[in-house]
């Protein structure tokens, strides 16, 4: 028989495990998600993806601000769930949620675990230059992505992948794989692994001092930057025009090239940028407030000279 879900997410990757939870015929009975949030220019509220997609379908939406209220953890109980579906909700589930629903919670996490563990695998996994993640489906318990896996499929990691190409693949895989682990919970096949105790690592949250480009740094580790923090928060550096003040710019796409000279000089009028050792070329680029520009764009509203020296100090 179909089961009774509760499903916990809020954004955009969450949604894909939505519909697919709900095309197997699974009936979800409530979604919780974060509330919404100021945003845009106006700063109006905005109801999360997984808000809007929940309505757009007639389920019932909670917002809670705290799972920790007796009153939210009895509400909770109350849906008589036969499982919980977790995919970057936001809020930690206390021992209470986890032990609510007759088969327990189910999260689908964005790594290889136990390696990225955490709040930020996607990026973390490119920035240190991982080949390959996994999307998994992983049992949860208290502990921070501790939990035995059900299921984990491969991903390579190309060398031009940014983090947000790795997000839209690691999202729709993992939806699948979410639709297939509930297919064994619903007919009582499936065992959960338990993670191995070696390998741990975790992915913290990124913090915005490190998306300041280094270019004393190898190549391969500003290239690295670059595709971990693209498109958001995005990787950045200063640079002053002529005759003008600096300013911020996001570096959103690069690519790996021969070059010789000091640290962030730039060497030629295709944006080619020297590091530590090697060189990067700028692909795309953007100004604050502007939007996003491949490099010869943005070299015809900001002269960039040969010899030119641009940073993040």
């Amino acid at each position: 028989m179909p089961l009774d879900l509760v499903f916990m997410g809020t954004p955009d990757f969450a949604v894909p495990t939505l519909d697919a939870v709900l095309a197997a015929g699974h009936r979800v009975r409530a979604v919780y998600t974060r509330a919404p949030r100021p945003a845009g220019r106006g700063m109006a509220e905005q109801k999360s993806p997984v808000h809007q997609r929940a309505e757009s379908v007639g389920i019932e939406v909670r917002t809670p601000r705290t799972l920790r209220d007796p009153a939210e953890q009895e509400a909770f109980a109350a849906v008589r769930a036969d499982a919980t579906v977790v995919v970057a909700y936001g809020l930690i589930l206390p021992p209470a949620l986890l032990a609510a629903t007759r088969l327990g919670s189910f999260n689908l996490h964005a790594s290889k675990l136990p390696r990225w563990r955490g709040a930020a695998p996607i990026q973390r996994a490119i920035m240190a230059g991982d080949t390959v993640t996994a999307a998994a489906i992983m049992r949860m318990e208290e502990g921070l992505d501790t939990g035995p896996v059900l299921l984990s499929e491969d991903i390579a990691i190309d060398p031009t992948m940014t983090a947000g190409a790795l997000h839209d693949v690691l999202a729709t895989r993992g939806a699948a794989l979410m639709a297939r682990a509930l297919d064994d919970l619903e007919h009582g096949r499936g065992e959960a692994t338990p993670q191995p105790a070696g390998g741990i690592t975790y992915a913290t949250k990124i913090n915005k001092r490190e998306a300041a480009i280094d270019f004393s740094k190898p190549a391969t580790e500003v290239m690295n930057l670059i595709r971990g923090l693209s498109p958001f928060p995005g990787a950045w550096f200063e640079v002053a025009p002529p005759g003008g003040k600096p300013e911020r710019i996001k570096a959103l796409a690069a690519t790996l090239t021969a070059g010789d000279g000091q640290p962030g000089e730039v060497l030629d009028d295709a944006l080619t940028i020297a590091c530590g050792s090697g060189a990067i070329r700028l692909i795309e680029v953007q100004r604050a407030g502007k939007r996003a520009v491949g490099g010869a764009d943005f070299l015809r509203g900001f002269a960039l000279a040969k010899g030119a020296r641009i940073g993040s100090a």
